[in-house]
């Protein structure tokens, strides 16, 4: 029988001045699945709603703990790194929104797609990238997963396509790869993301119109957290009821800080547009505990109270965690040596983020286009080589 590591005999812990011994256990202590009760979606023009009673499975809850903990430390090492002056220019972290991104992933395949605005590590992540390829793009070094030239607000992998800086520009741009898979009829989707901070854009109004009429396998999601930049939704918005803006087209809004409510929804949008019904909107209600950037302390618009209280009430990863451990799929310790593990994989790509060479000059002319670049591109020769005047 194989012996769980995490819980192998521990004698000598000290725990209120008392020497106590943790117990052996293995796999076999543990259920293998169980069910749960989650949050009922509001639902606009459904007569079907995602279920609400729901099974995990023991692997599934430990791999949405590591991924949204592997998130959460991400960012939190951008933080430390953006205050350090080593990573410059934009930055927006994701953190306390882990369960959208963990959620959505588990709702759909690795070879639908999907767009996102600029607050998008978590997702190059979970579409393929390294934590390593990731810090090392924040930091503008080679080995980063855009070579060191996007940064944080452009980062890409197969069938991702990027974190894009214009606000609400990526949604038609997600209607364009939803047309691209209808033409295909490959059964695939894309999946578009944005903010309640663009929720009120026009293009966004246009690109339900075309997707509506064409039937795209489209799913328009807005990820609520509350604040568009430093305005909360109740001044910038005269409906926020986001889920229902589509009019015509079907909207669920979820619990977004809970990632089984997330999956759940996910998968009965993706099912609705592989059935050739058309596109579908969520609104996902979460929150962000940083500031819109890292130049927005977030604390001048919003109390520090207000942030705490979520904290401790509605923490996606605690909320997992206390599932888990509360029905037996794991233990205290267990989760613990994924902590250990997912620091120790955030420090060492931190170290080479800081230690990598940045790119050189002659390859800032590259990688402009695909293949052939024409002899001049946007009057600079790319075989030049090109010298610092700092």
């Amino acid at each position: 029988m194989l012996t769980n590591i995490s819980n192998v005999l521990r004698a000598g812990t000290q725990r209120h001045g008392a020497v106590v011994a943790m117990s052996a256990r293995t796999y076999a202590d543990f259920v293998s699945e169980a069910t749960f009760e989650i949050k009922k979606c509001d639902v606009h023009k459904l007569d079907e709603a995602p279920a609400t009673q729901v099974v995990m499975t023991r692997e599934e809850g430990l791999k949405f703990y590591r991924t949204m903990q592997t998130i959460r430390r991400m960012e939190l090492k951008a933080d430390q790194l953006y205050k350090q002056k080593i990573i410059r220019g934009f930055c927006h972290l994701y953190d306390g929104q882990e369960a959208c991104a963990v959620g959505i992933e588990a709702g759909i395949n690795l070879t639908d797609h999907l767009i996102t605005a600029y607050r998008a590590h978590g997702y190059t992540y979970l579409r393929g990238g390294t934590v390593r390829e990731i810090m090392a793009e924040l930091t503008g070094r080679r080995g980063g997963i855009a070579k060191g030239k996007g940064g944080s607000m452009h980062m890409y992998t197969k069938n991702f396509y990027g974190g894009n800086g214009i606000v609400g520009a990526q949604v038609p741009l997600g209607a364009g790869v939803a047309l691209a898979c209808k033409y295909k009829g490959n059964n695939e989707l894309s999946v578009s993301l944005y903010g309640d901070g663009a929720a009120n854009q026009g293009q966004i109004f246009e690109t339900y119109n075309m997707a509506s009429l064409w039937k795209l396998p489209a799913i328009f999601i807005c990820e609520n957290n509350r604040y568009g930049m430093g305005t909360p939704v109740e001044r910038s918005s005269a409906s926020t009821d986001y889920y229902k803006r589509g009019d015509y087209i079907p909207g669920l809004r979820v619990d977004g800080m809970d990632v089984l409510c997330v999956r759940e929804a996910t998968k009965f949008a993706a099912d609705h547009c592989r059935a050739g019904k058309g596109p579908m909107l969520m609104e996902l209600q979460t929150y962000r505990y940083h500031g819109h950037s890292m130049s927005d302390p977030g604390v001048s618009y919003r109390t520090r109270e207000e942030i705490q209280e979520v904290r401790g009430k509605s923490d996606p990863i605690s909320l997992l965690k206390d599932r888990m451990l509360s029905n037996n799929m794991a233990s205290v310790e267990e989760l613990k040596e994924i902590d250990v593990d997912v620091r120790k994989e955030i420090e060492d790509a931190a170290q080479f983020a800081t230690t990598d060479p940045e790119p050189p000059l002659d390859d800032l002319c590259n990688h402009i286009f695909h293949n052939n670049p024409p002899l001049e591109v946007r009057g600079v020769n790319p075989w030049s080589k090109l010298k610092s005047v700092s």
